[in-house]
């Protein structure tokens, strides 16, 4: 199922359950974070910094080292994002990167590597730049537009200038590159980090479309809708360059020291995913997908697809729920949903209620269940298209009724998975993946978490990477 689909889906029950924002909290110009305090609109942005001071603190020093010896100026910092997802990003002089970057990371140069590419985009001001790129396609395609007369044709310039936007978005990357890869050699690390960093983001990407059921190479296929140049091309460019065997210090030791027990995981405060079972020890909820669905945590909600066009959409109401849900559901909805039914689930008020039919071209079927649990309402939307559809809704339908709150004792026990630092030797490659806590692909996630090529590569090692639940 391409992912593009999930996410048309998920904008179908977006539109159709649109839970009430969280209320504003007072204003202020941070997040209440300590040392590591984001103003509110950035975090609004990226999300929280992580908490721990020391990680932060390493990280920072990496990007000050860079600023440093590239003779930037601009009051730069450089912060974690309290995040499991690889992912790095650049807003005003904040250069992020994520805790699942740096599990996914080998080494400070490769770390190094991923926030000069940051650096890059913001010395430059890329953003700015495609801005003003995208504005003025808009402004040429309304133009266009009037003057001719045909919608038509202003849809085709705006066509030919978004193409036009993405080409131009990829040759950022590319010179964010060779400015990073520049930046890193100056400051002391081997040129070689930013292939390397490239190629874990390639591995990483490529595991991810094997987890969702597609071809790993996917993200290696170039693309003209494609903002970012496919890995190959990039690691080509950098390559090329003279700088790409300068020699440095890798820093690997004291890399691995600063990771070591570094959560991988989601905050308590998101949930937890257990193979397919969703577990919140903050609100003390947890529900289990139906079989052949995977689970995805974001910070709004829960996502559970699978290969058969189905997919399931939870989330809990930030503002309480007065009167019967039935009545809540006839009322709130939009289009007013069929046959509602109330009910109880594991001792709780519920009720349920089908999305009319042909209210949405191509939509099969659709079912809503909202469950009362304490002083909150949590809410399931499912959609099926697939032939099998009417199975499909059953077994999501069952998988709401799963629904149940935690005890007290389960939610303290519920603790996120950690990232160590240990010795391979007296181990088998078999048992070391055997140890990692998630139902499958165990060795492939292994060899992507230590940039290893085969089993046989990790026995070599003195020290990798595993995963503690």
């Amino acid at each position: 199922m391409e992912f593009r689909r999930i996410l048309a889906l998920v904008a179908v029950l977006a539109a159709a359950v649109a839970c009430t924002p969280p209320a504003e909290p007072p204003a202020s110009t941070t997040g209440g974070r300590g040392a590591t305090a984001l103003p509110r609109d950035i975090e609004k942005l990226v999300g929280p910094a992580d908490r721990d001071a020391a990680l932060q603190s390493y990280v920072d020093r990496v990007g000050q080292r860079i600023v440093t010896a590239a003779g930037l100026s601009g009051g730069y910092r450089f912060l974690v994002l309290d995040s499991p997802v690889a992912n790095a990003h650049a807003v005003q002089s904040y250069v992020f990167v994520t805790r699942g970057l740096l599990a996914l990371l080998e080494n400070e140069a490769e770390l190094a590597a991923a926030v000069g590419h940051e650096l890059g985009h913001l010395v430059q001001r890329h953003a700015a730049q495609r801005a003003r790129v995208r504005q003025g396609v808009l402004d040429a395609a309304v133009q266009a537009a009037a003057t001719s007369g045909s919608v038509n044709v202003g849809r085709s310039v705006a066509q030919d200038g978004l193409l036009a936007l993405r080409r131009y978005s990829r040759e950022q990357e590319l010179e964010a590159d060779r400015l990073a890869l520049g930046y890193i050699v100056k400051a002391g690390y081997p040129g070689s980090a930013m292939a390397s960093l490239i190629d874990r983001l390639r591995r990483q990407s490529a595991l991810e479309a094997q987890i969702m059921g597609e071809s790993p190479d996917i993200g290696d296929r170039p693309s003209a809708s494609s903002t970012h140049p496919a890995p190959m091309e990039r690691t080509s460019a950098i390559e090329a360059l003279p700088l790409a065997k300068a020699p440095g210090d890798s820093n690997q030791k004291g890399y691995f020291a600063a990771i070591n027990g570094m959560s991988v995981d989601d905050p308590p405060s998101e949930g937890f995913i257990r193979g397919r079972s969703f577990l919140h020890p903050v609100l003390r909820i947890a529900f289990t997908a139906p079989p052949g669905f995977r689970l995805f945590n974001e910070s709004d909600g829960v996502l559970a697809v699978n290969r058969e066009r189905s997919l399931m959409g939870f989330s809990c109401l930030s503002t309480p729920v007065t009167g019967p849900l039935d009545d809540w559901m006839r009322n709130r909805l939009k289009p007013t949903p069929t046959d509602i039914q109330t009910l109880e689930i594991n001792g709780a008020e519920a009720a349920i209620g089908a999305r009319p039919r042909g209210s949405d071209t191509g939509l099969g079927q659709a079912r809503y269940v909202a469950i009362r649990q304490g002083g909150r309402v949590c809410n399931f939307a499912m959609v099926s298209e697939g032939v099998d559809q009417d199975r499909q809704i059953a077994a999501m339908i069952a998988s709401a009724r799963t629904f149940r709150t935690l005890s007290a004792a389960e939610a303290a026990a519920l603790q996120p998975y950690r990232l160590r630092i240990v010795s391979p030797a007296g181990s088998t490659p078999a048992s070391l993946a055997a140890y990692m806590p998630y139902p499958d692909l165990k060795m492939e996630r292994l060899l992507v978490l230590n940039a290893a090529q085969s089993p046989a590569e990790l026995g070599s090692r003195a020290q990798i990477k595993v995963i503690e639940p």
